[in-house]
């Protein structure tokens, strides 16, 4: 369940403007992995509403669907349905902290903007990230491939157009998000191998709706992108007058412009990919 985000009522939103990206890069991981795509189970953990494992299921041999929103699970149960029937995906309510799955079940593990919605404590050593990635590491074949797509400090500082809007929540999020660094160390810990980390700079979250300078003033626009959760009501009405008189002015696409600058260097997400080194 995140910890700042109600996805019992945004997941009925969600899929308005949110993308898969990155789904070349998870592939091309998984490939590197012991057994041929065509084989691997894959563990698709914090499912969400099954952006992903809809863009994947028909590469792999089965997908394991995790996530602790009954709303976010349900919508992905019925996106995918018709795999649900030909046994090609299964769904299951549980923390990705402690999965019912058995050790050593999956050939692959993806974590999608995940980690960051655990109320973790950066001070005592991100005790969450730990357990979640020992679990990844648990239920891992020797030679499986895990995938965590998350941010850099640098991409969440620089690479979404809005955020000097939201400078508070913005920092929120950075404290939220483990540096990638740490998480390499958590991984090796683990006893899975640093495999590389890859960045689709021409990703971004939201597609062509990301840089439409009018949707923070739209609920189901700022649905996809959980930051806006961190906006209070006064910084929010703040922020929508702000970009209503940028707007007026017709100054609206060059601030959008100007503050996109550093993401098309940097982008917006990080894929660290590990492998789980044979016994």
């Amino acid at each position: 369940m995140s910890g700042y985000e109600d996805y019992t009522r945004v997941s009925d939103l969600y899929d308005e403007t949110r993308k898969p990206i990155g789904v070349e890069i998870i592939l091309g991981c998984l490939a590197s992995g012991s057994r041929p795509l065509s084989e691997l189970v894959l563990l698709d953990a914090g499912c969400g509403t099954g952006n992903y494992s809809r863009a994947l299921v028909s590469q792999v041999a089965r997908i394991e669907a995790v996530d602790l929103n009954p709303g976010m699970l349900a919508k992905a149960r019925a996106k995918l349905q018709p795999e649900a029937s030909a046994g090609r995906i299964g769904f299951h309510q549980a923390p990705i902290g402690a999965l019912p799955l058995k050790g050593e079940s999956v050939d692959g593990v993806m974590v999608n903007q995940v980690l960051h919605h655990l109320n973790d404590d950066p001070a005592a050593g991100w005790p969450l990230v730990r357990e979640a990635v020992a679990e990844f590491a648990r239920v891992l074949r020797p030679g499986g491939v895990l995938m965590v797509n998350i941010c850099s400090q640098q991409q969440i500082t620089h690479g979404w157009w809005y955020l000097p809007l939201i400078p508070e929540a913005a920092e929120e999020m950075r404290r939220r998000h483990v540096p990638i660094d740490t998480l390499q160390g958590v991984i090796n810990a683990c006893r899975l191998s640093h495999a590389g980390c890859f960045v689709p700079l021409d990703g971004v979250m939201q597609g062509q709706y990301y840089f439409n300078g009018r949707g923070p003033l739209d609920e189901r626009w700022r649905a996809g992108d959980s930051i806006w959760a961190m906006v209070d009501e006064d910084r929010l009405e703040t922020v929508k007058a702000k970009i209503r008189a940028l707007d007026e002015a017709g100054a609206l696409e060059e601030f959008v412009r100007e503050h996109d600058g550093r993401r098309r260097q940097i982008g917006q997400f990080t894929f660290v990919c590990a492998r789980k080194v044979g016994q």
